[in-house]
């Protein structure tokens, strides 16, 4: 029995370990984004779109640790409300992980809080290049608050909480839907209300391209959130510490790069086949596309089927990204088209890999998510933009929110002055 106590006591501790590189892995994708973003707009609001990253994932932290993670984990009033419980839980105690059986935890519960805040702040993350180069910096972290402690967990409930579209049979293995087109569509509901940057859409309309300021950095940030995936979706299998789970994760990790690299060629050879060139702004995005579509269900399905499905997103993002501009949907960096076009695929795709899914739970899903985020979301919009305004001046977007904003320039030593990134 005393060898017995132990083994149990070292699964516990290998899967707690798992479970917190996992999570010190997503955490790194902050870096990702907030590089990517900080490539992808021009210079002159590049400290400020910094500053947002760093914020939002302080923000984000502290709203999930207050309210965010007990709504979303706590004791629910029913399968559509969630509880409201304040701050997280005490850990697990040595005789709870030793008593063994069906009911006994495997890994600690405060890993458990690190592991899913940081999928939060991946969300609101989603959300911060979609406004980029004209959003106020307040207005913009006031909504975090919002979103990190109160829409994201209410939907996140309905899921991985145990709430009614799991109970549906609602399948998002690791965020397809729960993540990413939940950030995808805060970010639409905000650049609805706030409107396109000055100068990118002509009266005649013509579209005009306004390049980033940093390539270089915005294929770093891709790399990074590239590694960082294997975390988000590997870690979500939750378990490493026996076979079976020893050998999920690593389908896991192989499907989830495979995924990546589908979305990268597809997206080249699409960009090549509709400009005539081989746009890098569209691979990076297509490999970000591949890792949103597989995200859904990296694990049932095959390494090639998982290519195909990056391949499909790759492809899907592309074409979106282009009808979002003839829309007049200014999105400065793709996020909308990666995060929430590609994200409905990836939930569609479930159902060709995964034998236990239904498309009518897919779609009930897909809905559902879609419209709570999208008018909580716009309500909360509104109200900021009524009361304190959520768009800088006009002179200010010339200038360059950096200054306005922040009060200092990214790069000072190259840039002439505030108003040359333009």
């Amino acid at each position: 029995m005393e060898n017995m106590s132990e083994i149990l006591e070292l699964h516990y501790a290998l899967d707690t370990f798992y479970f917190l590189i996992s999570g010190a892995l997503v955490m790194w994708m902050a870096a990702g984004f907030a590089m990517l973003e900080a490539g992808m707009v021009r210079a002159k609001n590049t400290t400020e779109i910094l500053t947002k990253n760093v914020a939002l994932y302080a923000i984000a932290s502290i709203m999930y640790m207050l309210f965010g993670y007990q709504i979303m984990y706590g004791d629910a009033i029913s399968s559509v409300i969630p509880g409201f419980d304040f701050l997280i839980g005490a850990d697990n105690t040595t005789e709870a992980v030793t008593a063994g059986g069906d009911g006994a935890p495997y890994y600690s519960n405060l890993s458990d809080f690190f592991f899913q805040v940081v999928f939060v702040a991946t969300a609101m993350s989603i959300v911060s290049g979609a406004v980029a180069e004209r959003m106020k910096l307040w207005s913009f972290l006031l909504f975090a608050v919002i979103m990190t402690g109160f829409i994201y967990p209410v939907q996140g409930y309905w899921k991985w909480g145990g709430g009614f579209l799991d109970a549906a049979g609602f399948l998002d293995f690791a965020g397809s839907g729960v993540v990413h087109m939940t950030g995808a569509t805060a970010a639409l509901a905000g650049v609805l209300l706030l409107g396109a940057r000055k100068g990118k859409y002509g009266k005649d309309g013509k579209i005009n391209a306004i390049p980033g300021a940093n390539l270089p950095l915005a294929t770093l940030g891709t790399f990074i959130l590239w590694l960082g995936w294997f975390g988000f979706n590997g870690g979500s299998e939750l378990m490493v510490s026996n076979v079976v789970e020893a050998n999920a994760v690593a389908q896991i990790f192989v499907n989830t790069n495979m995924a990546a690299a589908g979305g990268v060629v597809a997206a080249l050879i699409t960009s090549r086949l509709m400009f005539g060139k081989a746009d890098l702004t569209m691979a990076l995005n297509g490999a970000l596309a591949g890792l949103v579509a597989i995200t859904a269900e990296p694990l049932t399905g095959s390494p090639l089927a998982s290519t195909l499905v990056g391949v499909v997103g790759g492809i899907l993002v592309v074409f979106s990204i282009v009808t979002l501009d003839k829309l007049r949907v200014d999105d400065p960096v793709g996020a909308i088209s990666v995060h929430g076009v590609v994200g409905v695929w990836g939930l569609l795709a479930v159902v060709l890999t995964n034998p236990d899914a239904t498309i009518g739970a897919q779609l009930m899903g897909i809905g559902v998510i879609f419209a709570w985020v999208f008018i909580a979301s716009f309500v909360v919009w509104f109200i900021i933009k009524s009361v304190i305004g959520i768009r800088v001046s006009e002179e200010d977007e010339f200038e360059g929110v950096d200054l306005s904003e922040c009060g200092l320039e990214a790069y000072p030593e190259f840039v002439g002055s505030a108003g040359s990134g333009k």
